[in-house]
């Protein structure tokens, strides 16, 4: 399937405050990835020809024009596809900054991790951008840590996209030979992988904080999988089936980020130093938000809310040390006592 004109010609992405690297785009002569500066004032980006910021990059009919635009509605005027790169706390306001200013028949992908409360529990940060633009949105996440990326060092990521036609056109967008994409229709499920992982990743820090070892962190690993099959299965309004975790947006993306991701970094300085995640954030982050606390507070907002919490004994042992003042250790007892020890698979949290 070729790809009409005008999708090669204008994509756009919209990030702000988190670093969005564009597969195969650094040119093999210079070796300079295309990738967005991480500062809370990061330039949106467009494709085209226009002066100042320009770096090359690849489409499928070859070399385009990179060009970083620092005005918003510049950057996504004309686009046929706009990806959203923003943390997820901003998403409303980028998006009535976008109202009307965007094509009817654009498409929009999300690489935003997060979730948020709606009124019948969860609301997706995808769901929110199709409210507020009423554009088709699909998902893309994937064990994708950026500087790898940008190193053009092979990896793999997944689609989520309930249209098949536009799951092909964004998988030709985006695949490169070192960024291969498989495309899945459960895009729920594919963005809550994205958006939990973190979570189950800061529960990993703590462990490596206090000095516990591969063995503890595979257990955190495989208690929090579970927690997120059972939290998809409560709350994905589709089908939710166990093939779309063994995909890079689920088991894949959730070893990296308990590994490599810095949830997991600043959990560790969390355990060791006894500073607090705000005070971390600016040291390690130069201010910027981290996303796996925040997640687990909107996340204990919707199990509170529908009287789960207790389902979900990690994000909730994570949830109550970063904001309510538990002690570190207490991620060690939620292990000890873990429903999935007593009651057998499933029953936990499905």
């Amino acid at each position: 399937m070729r790809l009409p004109p005008s999708w090669h010609r204008r994509r756009a992405a919209s990030p702000y405050a988190q670093p969005f690297v564009l597969p195969g785009s650094s040119p093999s002569a210079q070796g300079n990835p295309t990738q967005l500066p991480s500062s809370p004032c990061s330039p949106c980006w467009g494709s085209g020809r226009a002066p100042g910021h320009e770096k090359w990059g690849v489409s499928a009919d070859g070399p385009t024009l990179q060009v970083a635009e620092p005005d918003l509605l510049k950057a996504c005027a004309g686009a046929d596809v706009l990806l959203f790169v923003v943390p997820h706390q901003f998403i409303g306001k980028v998006c009535e900054q976008l109202k009307g200013h965007v094509k009817k028949d654009a498409i929009g992908m999300s690489l935003i991790k997060g979730v948020d409360e709606g009124p019948d529990g969860l609301r997706l940060i995808s769901d929110i951008i199709h409210e507020k633009l009423g554009i088709e949105m699909s998902v893309l996440m994937g064990a994708n840590i950026a500087n790898e990326v940008a190193e053009e060092k092979f990896c793999e990521t997944t689609i989520g996209c309930k249209n098949a036609q536009y799951g092909q056109i964004l998988k030709e967008l985006m695949q490169t030979p070192n960024f291969r994409v498989t495309v899945v229709q459960e895009a729920d499920t594919v963005e809550i992988c994205g958006a939990l992982k973190n979570i189950v990743a800061v529960a990993a820090g703590f462990c490596d904080g206090l000095g516990f070892g591969d063995n503890t962190k595979a257990a955190v690993i495989r208690l929090g999988l579970m927690e997120m099959i059972g939290f998809a299965k409560l709350f994905c309004k589709g089908p939710v089936t166990p093939s779309t975790f063994l995909e890079s947006c689920g088991v894949a993306d959730l070893i990296t980020t308990c590994y490599g991701g810095r949830n997991r970094k600043v959990a560790e300085a969390f355990a060791k130093t006894g500073k607090s995640i705000e005070q971390l954030e600016k040291e390690m982050l130069n201010g910027q938000k981290l996303q796996g606390p925040q997640t687990s507070a909107e996340l204990h907002r919707i199990l509170k809310s529908k009287n789960m919490v207790e389902k979900f004994p990690l994000f909730t042992a994570v949830y109550q040390i970063c904001y309510e003042g538990k002690p570190v250790t207490d991620v060690i007892k939620c292990l000890q006592n873990h429903p999935e020890h007593m009651h057998g698979v499933g029953q936990a949290a499905g």
